[in-house]
Order: C-alpha cells, then sequence, then structure tokens
C-alpha cells in the first residue's frame, strides 16, 4: 500500500473545506461592495434663513439735535382761600383701595382735587345775604319816604331841606344795598374756590398738600399738565434757521422706546436767540393719546438738508462674511431660484463703502432690491437649499 499517495489524497480532500469558506467570505464582501455601490446620495434639508432686500440710501443725514419733552400745557393749581385741607379727591389704586390722587393720575376736568374747610365761608356768606336783605328793606322804606316826599313838596307841604334829605336818604339806601350784594358775591366766590378744582383734563405732576394742612392763598396744591399732545424743544444756531420752516414734519426718537419713531409738526420757532446761549429754541408738537412720551424724557431730533450724495445700496452688517477667495476681502449670500428651489449663492469680492449705523454701503457685488441673508449668513454654504423664515418669525 503506498503510504505517501494516502497522504497527499487525505491531504487534498482536508484543503477543501477551507477553500469554500474563503469562497463564502469573498461572496459576502463582493455583495457588500456592490451595495454600496448603489447607495443613494444624502440630500441636505434646507437651512432656515432671514432675507432683507438690498435698499438704497442717500447718506445725507442731517445733524440731530437733543431736545426735551415738555407737557403742552403746565398749570399750577394755587388755592384762592386759606384754610385747613379737609380732602383730597379719592382714587381707586393698583390694589383696589380707596388712596388720595397722586403723581401720575389721569383726572378730568372740573373735578375737586382738594378742598378746604367750607364752614368759615358758608358762615360769611349767610352774614352777607342778612345784610342785603336789612338793606333792601331799608331800600324799601326810603323809596316810599322819597315817593311821600315828592307828593308833598309839589304840594309846597314839604321844605326843601326835607326833600332833599329823603333824596338822600334813598341813594344812601341804594348805595348799601349795592356794597352789600357784591359782599354777598364775593363771599360766595370765596365759598366756590375753596375749592380746587381742574381748569382741564391731564396729568397729575406734583401733588403739594395734604389733608390737615393749613394752607394760605397762593399756596400751590398741585402742578397738572396736558400730556395729550407734548412739546418737543430744542435749540438750533442760526445757520440752521433755513433748513426749518412751521409746519414742517420731523421725526423724533428717544432712547427709552427704542426702535420707535415719532412725527410732529414745527409749531413754534423763536424770533430771537437765547441772550446766553444764542441759539434758537424750536417746538414741535407731538400727539400722544396712548401717554407713551414721558414728560423730562430726552429725545433726538434730526433735521433734514439738501441731499449732497448720490443713492447707494446698503445691507445690513450682519450679512457681510468673510471671503473665501480671497480671505482677506469680503462677501455675501444672495437667494436665487435653482429648478423651482431657492438656493444661497455666495458673492465673493463685494466692495464695501461707508457705515451708516447698522448699514453699510455696497458699492459693488449685489444690485438694489436683490434678497440676501441676514441670518444664517455665517452657516451656509455656497450653492446650499435654503428655506426663507418670514419676517414675523424671525
Amino acid at each position: 500500500m503506498d503510504l505517501s499517495g494516502a497522504k497527499r489524497q487525505s491531504g487534498s480532500i482536508a484543503a477543501r473545506p477551507g477553500s469554500i469558506a474563503q469562497l463564502l467570505i469573498w461572496g459576502v464582501l463582493f455583495t457588500l461592495m456592490a451595495g454600496c455601490g448603489h447607495e443613494e446620495k444624502y440630500d441636505k434639508p434646507a437651512m432656515p434663513v432671514g432675507v432683507r432686500a438690498v435698499e438704497s440710501y442717500s447718506g445725507a443725514e442731517g445733524p440731530r439735535y437733543s431736545a426735551n419733552i415738555q407737557p403742552y400745557a403746565h398749570v399750577e393749581l394755587a388755592f384762592k382761600v386759606g384754610g385747613y385741607v379737609v380732602k383730597i379727591l379719592p382714587v381707586q389704586g393698583v390694589d383696589g383701595k380707596r388712596r388720595h390722587v397722586q403723581p401720575g393720575d389721569l383726572v378730568k376736568r372740573d373735578v375737586v382735587l382738594a378742598q378746604v374747610r367750607q364752614i368759615d365761608y358758608e358762615t360769611k356768606l349767610k352774614q352777607a345775604q342778612a345784610q342785603l336783605l336789612s338793606s333792601q328793606a331799608a331800600l324799601t322804606k326810603a323809596a316810599l319816604d322819597l315817593e311821600r316826599a315828592i307828593k308833598l313838596y309839589a304840594a309846597n307841604s314839604l321844605t326843601k331841606s326835607d326833600y332833599d334829605t329823603a333824596q338822600a336818604r334813598y341813594g344812601e339806601a341804594q348805595g348799601s344795598v349795592a356794597g352789600v350784594s357784591a359782599q354777598v358775591e364775593e363771599a360766595r366766590l370765596a365759598l366756590k374756590d375753596s375749592s380746587l378744582k381742574t381748569p382741564m383734563a391731564g396729568l397729575v405732576l406734583q401733588r403739594k398738600t395734604e389733608v390737615g394742612d393749613l394752607v394760605g392763598p397762593g399756596h400751590v396744591g398741585f402742578v397738572l399738565a396736558n400730556t395729550q399732545d407734548v412739546k418737543v424743544v430744542f435749540g438750533v444756531s442760526d445757520m440752521m434757521l433755513r433748513y426749518l420752516k412751521m409746519g414742517e414734519a420731523l421725526t423724533v426718537t428717544t432712547e427709552a422706546l427704542r426702535g420707535r419713531e415719532f412725527k410732529g409738526l414745527v409749531t413754534a420757532i423763536s424770533p430771537s436767540a437765547d441772550p446766553k446761549s444764542r441759539v434758537f429754541d424750536i417746538q414741535i408738537t407731538i400727539p400722544n393719546l396712548q401717554q407713551e412720551l414721558k414728560v423730562g424724557m430726552i429725545a433726538s431730533v434730526e433735521v433734514p438738508m439738501e441731499s449732497r450724495r448720490p443713492q447707494v445700496a446698503v445691507v445690513p452688517l450682519s450679512a457681510i462674511v468673510r471671503s473665501k477667495s480671497p480671505p482677506e476681502g469680503y462677501a455675501l449670500f444672495v437667494v436665487e431660484a435653482q429648478e423651482g428651489k431657492q438656493v444661497a449663492r455666495r458673492r465673493d469680492h463685494v466692495r464695501l463703502g461707508e457705515v451708516y449705523g447698522n448699514l453699510i454701503a455696497v458699492v459693488d457685488g449685489v444690485k438694489i432690491g436683490e434678497q440676501i441673508i441676514v441670518t444664517g449668513s455665517t452657516l451656509v454654504e455656497d450653492g446650499q437649499k435654503v428655506r426663507v423664515i418670514p419676517p414675523s418669525e424671525q
């Protein structure tokens, strides 16, 4: 028996299982590789961005002036008669409890803000009215005596001296009635003036009295202001007067209400300069029905001047990004339509101009009206699909 031949045959048979396993492994690898070759390309979702149209701007801003806001009308309400303060207008507070009127409250016209004790003035009025009744009775008697004296004098039954006396007494009685009537009216006015009423609807700026105070005539109890319209007052040099006209509309802004613009009309231009500052006061009147503008606020007024610069395209500063070629340059992204979709396209080599607040001029690279990305400009890539966010959601 040939043992060497048997061994070769046995080795050949033993090698077959390994060859089959290798074939299976290679088959799996080829299958996986074939599957990878047919894998679909991943499509990125559209990136949400905020856009804004390129605007035109003249860059011809006029000088700005600092101004202060004043009430349209300002009244110091003073007591005309003296006495003890026994009443101050009650109002309902934010906590639902009753309290005295205080600064910041709005009041209506012909409302009693404060009242002094009235008993003293009521007594004086009654005394004057009693004196008037007495004087009127004396006048009636003097009238009858004069009528009798006239008849007797006509019949030569009365001397001229007695006739003149009757006439004099009648005249004195008339004067007494007139004088006492004036005293009655004065006492009535004093009683009326014991109540401090509002001459107009307005805002209480100050309250300078309390219940129990002893006030005298002329004591200022309240400071009231009409703030349904407000005045914005500022000063300009004589060189700027030619740019301002009565009735001209100007824009007023204030730091307290950022982003808001208030339109007003020039209602007064001082005819002479202030002797110390040498400036002319300008007054702008602005409707303030919502009471947004408060007395004492600092405002800013721009006085427009003649245009001296051509119109340029401007974009927000947030739209500007670094350029890739060259890296030291600047670029921005414009939203364009491509196959029914919105795509971000990089505009390199844009030339920038002057800065106007939060806007910057683009001398070259975009056209007025093009939609540029202002929110998300640092995240998008050239050719990437985008979804424009509505302005209300930005």
